[in-house]
């Protein structure tokens, strides 16, 4: 099998189940990001556990390359080129994150009270390592390739758009 990106969803009918396989899918090979998603008995939703695979290389590359542009201004110009490169680097980390949060909203509705799902994004030469992760915790695993999930989560983000637009307008307070 070729390498694939995919998202992989492990439904687990407890929370114990998901953070177990979450721990163990955090050595999976090609991961990327991971999640777990819990409900409690009560439909609270939580999310207990999350990885983002190379976390914060962002801000510290742009901050390392900003302060060698800067060198050319002197101390001052390495201090305001580390901040500067350093506050794209986060930005750019922050925008991945929103994004990241948009998907696990929309999972959200796939928890069950009490159950559990695990999220993992990885790119996957084989899909025999997270077939026996799900298998061995009795979860059941489903495959949507990347693309098709970050399509589905951009038409549900222009949904509810287009639904707060049509939405009346709510009186402010002073």
């Amino acid at each position: 099998m070729a390498d694939s990106h995919q998202m992989l969803l492990i439904s687990f009918t407890g929370p114990a189940a998901g953070r177990a396989a979450f721990q163990e899918a955090l050595g999976l090979p090609g991961l990327r990001q991971a999640a777990v998603l819990e409900r409690s008995p009560d439909g609270l939703l939580h999310v207990p556990e999350s990885h983002v695979h190379g976390s914060g290389i962002a801000t510290a590359g742009g901050g390392l390359a900003g302060g060698l542009v800067g060198l050319l201004g002197g101390p001052v110009g390495v201090f305001l080129g580390t901040a500067a490169g350093a506050a794209l680097g986060s930005a750019a980390e922050n925008q991945q994150l929103r994004e990241d949060g948009a998907g696990l909203i929309m999972l959200s509705s796939r928890v069950d009270d009490g159950a559990s799902l695990l999220v993992l994004d990885v790119h996957e030469s084989s899909p025999q390592p997270a077939d026996d992760l799900a298998r061995r915790h009795g979860g059941i695993l489903e495959r949507v390739p990347a693309k098709d999930f970050a399509a589905q989560v951009r038409a549900a983000e222009r949904a509810a758009e287009q639904a707060a637009e049509k939405a009346p307008e709510k009186p402010q307070f002073s």
